[in-house]
């Protein structure tokens, strides 16, 4: 059996009861080297498939074919294995070699729902999830996501804003998005969430393109009715009160 386990952002307090299951009752588990590290203390008497980043496929092969041997085997991912984690190559690999051991998804709390807690309620209303890595999307794909999504009114998650070739991918993301919001329309970020160093801004549209963020930064733009109250990014549901 392969479960494909979502972590959470990063706390362990924020992994569910149902993930530490699973992990608990695997014989091997696989993951990123990073997040392996995350759960060490996790995973004593266990096999440990850990690969570097870029080796994604590979990882899965490794995790399936250890399945194989009527063992019980966990991929991990951060967030939630089924949004931009490890589960549809999970089971594109299992499909492609031809492997039928039982395969459960079990959901964990990603980046947008743990950074909208941080920031306050940004995300009570329709929103849209949009990463800025042009590694496995054209940017001209990511840019005419930004531009509908922000002309249709949608608070917007970004993921992966930045890095080092990808420096000025916020700045060119939030002047496409003014050019049908305004600046000031209401955003923050969080980085770092659930880990050491966790820190959050709220700021203004035209602020946020100047800010200096990395890949361990989740952003929030807000639409024209989010606001900031009490301290807190907040998008009405539109109850009446």
């Amino acid at each position: 059996m392969i479960n494909i386990i979502g972590l959470g952002p990063g706390d362990k307090q924020q992994i569910t009861p149902l993930a530490l299951e699973a992990l608990a009752e695997s014989d091997v588990v696989a993951g990123y080297t990073v997040y392996i590290d995350i759960i060490k203390d996790l995973l004593e008497g266990k096999e440990v498939i850990a690969t570097p980043m870029m080796q994604e496929v590979e990882r899965c092969k490794m995790a399936a074919r250890a399945a194989q041997g009527h063992r019980k085997v966990a991929m991990v991912s951060s967030g939630d294995a089924g949004i931009y984690g490890m589960a549809a190559l999970m089971i594109e690999v299992c499909e492609e070699l031809g492997i039928d051991e039982e395969i459960r998804v079990v959901p964990g709390i990603t980046a947008a729902n743990s950074a909208a807690a941080v920031l306050g309620a940004p995300l009570t209303h329709d929103f849209a999830v949009i990463s800025l890595s042009n590694l496995l999307t054209p940017w001209e794909a990511i840019e005419k996501r930004l531009d509908l999504a922000s002309k249709a009114g949608f608070v917007i998650v970004l993921y992966n804003p930045t890095s080092k070739k990808r420096a000025d991918f916020l700045q060119k993301a939030c002047d496409l998005m003014m050019k049908n919001i305004s600046g000031e329309t209401q955003c923050g970020y969080v980085r770092n969430i659930g880990r050491e160093g966790q820190d959050h801004k709220i700021l203004a549209l035209r602020e946020l393109r100047n800010e200096t963020v990395d890949m361990f930064t989740t952003i929030v733009i807000g639409n024209s009715t989010t606001k900031v109250i009490r301290g807190k990014l907040v998008t009405p549901r539109g109850y009446r009160m």
